[in-house]
């Protein structure tokens, strides 16, 4: 029952984790299924502890189309590129959170991706 129960909770959190409406499935998009092929990665840059460098990566079948970032600081910035810097300005645990749109013709549909950095 127990090992049930936690498969059921990890299927729910990667539901939840790469939400798409009913309505991006009716327009041709399979969304669940693209959001696999999305995801972000960080790198502290190494002269500066407190600044970071993500990069967005589709693998996907269609075109990329923007990103909002959440830096869990307070702060978000939308952008059409893969990549892009943040600067902390104090140390902490931050959880971040991309919401990566992919576009084929009209239709469009949002992953959103986080992890936790630590920033010292």
């Amino acid at each position: 029952m127990k090992t049930r129960f936690k498969i059921v909770c990890i299927v729910a959190v990667l539901l939840l984790g790469y939400s798409c409406s009913k309505s991006d499935l009716d327009k041709g998009i399979d969304c669940f299924g693209e959001s696999f092929f999305m995801k972000f990665k960080n790198k502290t840059d190494p002269e500066n502890a407190k600044k970071v460098d993500f990069v967005v990566e589709y693998t996907g079948n269609y075109e990329f189309k923007s990103v909002k970032w959440t830096f869990g600081d307070g702060t978000t910035e939308t952008t059409t590129n893969t990549t892009i810097s943040h600067i902390y300005t104090a140390a902490g645990t931050y959880t971040v959170r991309a919401d990566i749109t992919i576009q084929d013709g009209k239709a469009a549909c949002t992953a959103s991706p986080t992890r936790s950095i630590i920033i010292n």
